[in-house]
């Protein structure tokens, strides 16, 4: 299984359920890395799409303890029992868990692959992802040379666990 995120300096992902920044590049990478595969998150990370619409050309599985939420175009579970269930389904290499905090962390030891972009600056972030540069049980097997978007600059990582 994959891991996808986009995190800035201090492994922040998001605050007050918005992505801290959009880089187009982060977000072809992302379109193009998860087209026709499953991705899965929780609730809120759908709700925070436009429209709170499901991914186009993706099968969505959405986590959430809500048992009455339903929402077209997603395939709800409401536990990590049910989405274990759910993802047996499908081949292990096509799913790209995609957020929020708490399905990351839920799901990261589950995971062998993370495509990690590094955004070097500090947000005001309120969700995090664990920092894989602290895990011992990972490790970087690719970077990508330095990018810009305007003032921002980033970097595409790849991680594997040992």
């Amino acid at each position: 299984m994959n891991i996808i995120v986009a995190v800035d300096k201090n492994f922040g992902i998001g605050y007050g359920n918005k992505l801290l920044t959009s880089i187009p590049e982060d977000m072809q990478f992302f379109r193009k890395t998860t087209t026709g595969k499953v991705c899965v998150m929780g609730r809120k990370t759908l709700e925070s799409f436009p429209n709170g619409a499901p991914l186009k050309n993706r099968v969505n599985i959405v986590l959430t303890k809500n048992v009455n939420y339903k929402k077209e175009g997603a395939i709800i579970v409401h536990n990590e029992e049910e989405l274990d269930a759910e993802l047996k389904k499908y081949d292990s290499k096509d799913i790209y868990v995609i957020g929020g905090q708490s399905i990351y962390e839920m799901m990261l030891d589950k995971c062998d692959t993370a495509y990690v972009t590094k955004i070097d600056y500090a947000y005001r972030a309120d969700a995090f992802f664990p920092n894989l540069d602290e895990k011992p049980e990972w490790e970087v097997v690719e970077k990508s040379d330095e990018k810009t978007y305007f003032d921002q600059e980033y970097y595409f990582y790849t991680y594997k666990r040992k």
